[in-house]
């Protein structure tokens, strides 16, 4: 069953705000068992609307609500002179899930990734253990990549 008709992904507002970090909060409790910081994930969230170079929010609304979201931001690649956009911070609303919304998200960033000439592909990291956006990520058309993701975390 795709998404109703009524459906639309737009780049968010200052004012999806509160959805924003409704939905981070969310998102991070449900995939890490992770509690965040309400007031951090507030100012994250409000600094990558207020300031696009540190990312941009993008969102689906249906039925006159957002239902979905998205992060986008940007790695420099030497190797290919061209950009990656990297898809973090995804979220869709558990009673909107298995109905295409996150299809439709990625069908529309990877349209206006094309359309800048100098993206030369689409990434995100997902948990290890999160079949569930790992299988959803594959129904789409991404693959797993060959890299392994190190970090030290401060």
């Amino acid at each position: 069953m795709g998404p109703p008709p009524a459906t639309a992904v737009r780049p968010a507002v200052p004012g999806d705000l509160p959805r924003i970090v409704q939905f981070n909060l969310a998102m991070a409790q449900e995939t890490q068992a992770m509690v965040l910081d309400p007031e951090v994930a507030h100012k994250g969230a409000a600094a990558a609307l207020a300031y696009p170079d540190k990312g941009r929010y993008y969102v689906v609304e249906a039925e006159g609500q957002v239902v979905a979201q998205t992060l986008i931001t940007t790695e420099w690649s030497d190797w290919r002179n061209g950009r990656f956009w990297w898809i973090q911070s995804v979220y869709v609303l558990p009673e909107w899930r298995g109905r295409g919304i996150f299809r439709l998200l990625y069908e529309y960033l990877q349209s206006r990734a094309r359309a800048c000439g100098d993206v030369r592909g689409l990434r995100l990291y997902v948990h290890r253990g999160n079949e569930d956006a790992r299988a959803v990520y594959e129904r789409v058309g991404m693959t797993e990549s060959e890299y392994v993701m190190y970090e030290t975390a401060f």
